[in-house]
């Protein structure tokens, strides 16, 4: 009787139990059930900004008083007045000595700028993120940020709502190409939510997480990034991101593009620099620091950063109010600069301590000091014809983030819907394609593949759909030294392979190749018809130029990946070809190679070609061998070969001289 009691409960929770399980089911299997969960990961997306933006403030006003730095008078902390000025040296240690534990101990993914983890974690984990990261970048990155970290709430939110959609995700069971774009979903809303810019959410996810282009995928981003900002709108309203911008900042005259040309320019230059300066910091960093306990990094370095906000405080924490002074103009020429190379060498040195921080908002805040220093310098030395400085500071902002993250139509997006000003649409698109233009031609690697580059992983890598698409069978095959003449015709000969190489095994007719077709179409080919490879001709028909086989196939692909020139982009569909039955035709009669055959040989242990080279062995007119299946290898057809007795040889024949070699073909 004992036993009763217990079992109700079991009885009851089944049907709870098999109905989440059928639920999430419905969910893996249907794309209904994505698109609900992608509404999930938007709301939840959208949540988690909102609660890490007020987590900022909170710690923010906890250290100083005040929601963010660069309200008028600010100046130390309202909290600790008898600190002073040393409040800037003294907080960043309390904040390392906080969340440099926290990351040590239960996620070290959390340190950093987040949106490499998240590539990653796409690109070779299935969409895989560890639930926990969520908490601890949450925390971590308001403590660093609200203890003057000079870095971006951006980059944070991304991994916060990625890392939300995965686990989400792992937990209904989904599989990995829907895992991939759960995750990616995730980082759409998590940005989205933070500027109030959908756009700018989706075509971020799509260009630097997903990284590939489907019609499925790209719908679900753009539920879940509407979703997130709906959500975030309810908590700071509709108005854009940057809403204190100087009227009349529109491009007056058509001339003023060319110094939108030179800005973008030196705005690729600059995002480069951002890139060296962030990974040689880090560099030195960990030399200085050697093999000392992480958790404590943080606050010893807490001390250099705090000089740095003591000699420069318009440093501390984001910084848009700082954006926003400057867009008014109340900074001068050579202050405007300053604050350019100190936030750089700022962000740097937080990330490089162990800090935990996105380098999207450090880099439009490069972008815009810089941009306001480029339009006041040619305000002052043209005139006023070149319109407000402020325009070129939203134009630089576009092109230094373009420039270091080579993402043109996230920075695009990003400062179109930022500034609410869609006049300035042509400007920044311009700034942005010479910024991409720029940094791709100059190096290799952005601001956030370099940090993955130098652990040994190329997500930029060549794919095999690149190879496919941009290699052809010409490329790929086994070169003729003389190429067989298909305009002339061959006679009957006289001569008989069969004693040179013994009697015939097959004979077939082969479905050839043309010379310009794609390795993809190839190797579709070589599938249905190529059981030791076919011939390529030119494409007038008029030559066989060589021979194609499964391992010419790999020989090219193999060189193809090891001699490729780095920028190759990641993320081609490979769908094409992976079912070659639903795209070759049963026969083709223009690619039908006419009046030849490919004869097979076996060599007998009593054939008068064992022991010989192919070199060695006299041809018949028109006669050709393409290779050979030597040691169970399919090789090419080497004139210094020697053949062994049990090689199949492959000749590529004129049918009347294969009838009449051998009478037992079939």
């Amino acid at each position: 009787m004992g036993q009763k009691p217990t079992a109700a409960p079991l009885r009851r929770s089944r049907p709870v139990s098999n109905s989440l399980g059928r639920f999430a089911g419905w969910m893996r299997a249907n794309r209904l059930g994505l698109f609900c969960v992608a509404i999930v990961v938007g709301l939840g997306a959208g949540l988690g900004a909102v609660a890490f933006r007020y987590l900022i403030y909170g710690f923010t006003w906890l250290a100083t008083g005040h929601d963010e730095f660069g309200q008028e008078g600010w100046v130390g902390s309202n909290h600790l007045p008898w600190l002073g000025i040393g409040f800037f040296v003294v907080i960043p240690v309390v904040g390392g000595l906080l969340y440099g534990p926290l990351i040590s101990r239960f996620a070290k993914e959390a340190r950093g700028h987040g949106v490499p983890e998240v590539m990653i974690a796409v690109a070779e984990n299935g969409g895989r993120i560890r639930p926990q990261v969520t908490v601890v970048k949450a925390l971590a990155s308001a403590l660093c940020i609200g203890t003057g970290g000079s870095v971006g709430r951006e980059g944070p939110i991304v991994q916060i709502g990625a890392a939300m959609a995965s686990g989400f995700g792992q937990w209904v069971r989904m599989p990995e190409n829907r895992l991939r774009v759960l995750v990616a979903c995730g980082a759409a809303g998590g940005i989205s939510a933070t500027f109030n810019a959908p756009i700018t959410g989706v075509f971020f996810a799509v260009e630097l997480i997903l990284r590939e282009l489907s019609v499925e995928a790209i719908f679900t981003i753009m539920l879940s990034s509407m979703v997130a900002d709906v959500v975030a709108r309810v908590f700071f309203g509709s108005a854009p991101f940057l809403t204190e911008l100087p009227a009349g900042i529109e491009l007056n005259h058509i001339a003023n593009y060319l110094l939108v040309a030179l800005l973008a320019a030196i705005a690729g230059l600059i995002g480069i620099l951002f890139k060296n300066v962030l990974y040689k910091t880090e560099d030195l960093c960990d030399r200085v620091w050697g093999g000392r306990p992480d958790w404590a990094r943080p606050a010893v370095g807490g001390i250099v950063l705090g000089l740095l906000l003591l000699a420069v405080p318009q440093l501390y924490g984001v910084g848009y109010p700082v954006m926003y002074a400057a867009f008014a103009g109340h900074y001068a020429l050579w202050f405007l600069l300053l604050l350019a190379a100190g936030k750089m060498l700022a962000c740097s040195l937080t990330i490089g301590i162990g800090g935990s921080g996105g380098v999207f908002a450090p880099s439009l805040f490069v972008g815009a000091t810089s941009g306001m220093a480029f339009g006041l310098f040619v305000q002052h030395t043209i005139g006023t014809a070149v319109g407000h400085p402020a325009l070129y500071a939203i134009v630089g902002m576009g092109a230094v983030f373009a420039s270091a993250a080579r993402a043109p139509l996230t920075a695009l997006a990003s400062t179109v819907e930022m500034t609410g000003d869609f006049t300035l649409t042509l400007p920044v698109m311009l700034a942005v394609a010479v910024g991409t233009t720029v940094s791709r031609g100059l190096s290799y690697g952005t601001i956030y593949t370099t940090k993955l580059l130098r652990r040994g992983i190329d997500i930029d890598r060549p794919t095999p759909s690149n190879a496919f698409a941009d290699l052809t069978a010409a490329d790929a095959m086994h070169r003729f030294a003389v190429p067989v003449d298909l305009t002339s015709p061959v006679g009957n000969n006289d001569r008989d392979l069969t004693g040179l190489l013994g009697p015939v095994t097959r004979i077939r007719e082969p479905q050839a190749l043309f010379a310009n077709d794609s390795l993809a179409q190839a190797l579709r080919q070589l599938v249905l018809y190529g059981r030791d490879g076919l011939p390529v001709i030119d494409t007038e028909v008029r030559s066989v130029q060589g021979w194609l086989t499964n391992q010419n196939v790999l020989r090219a692909l193999s060189a193809y990946f090891a001699d490729a020139q780095p920028g190759v982009a990641a993320g081609h569909q490979a769908a094409e070809w992976a079912d070659p039955q639903a795209a070759v035709p049963e026969h083709d009669p223009h690619s039908q190679l006419d009046g030849y055959c490919i004869v097979e040989h076996t060599l007998a242990s009593d054939s008068a070609a064992v022991g010989r080279t192919l070199g060695d062995l006299e041809w018949p007119d028109g006669h050709f061998a393409v290779s050979v299946l030597h040691n169970r290898r399919l090789i090419d057809a080497d004139a210094t070969l020697r053949l062994a007795a049990g090689d199949r040889v492959n000749v590529l024949t004129p049918k009347n001289g294969a009838q009449h070699n051998d009478s037992t073909a079939n």
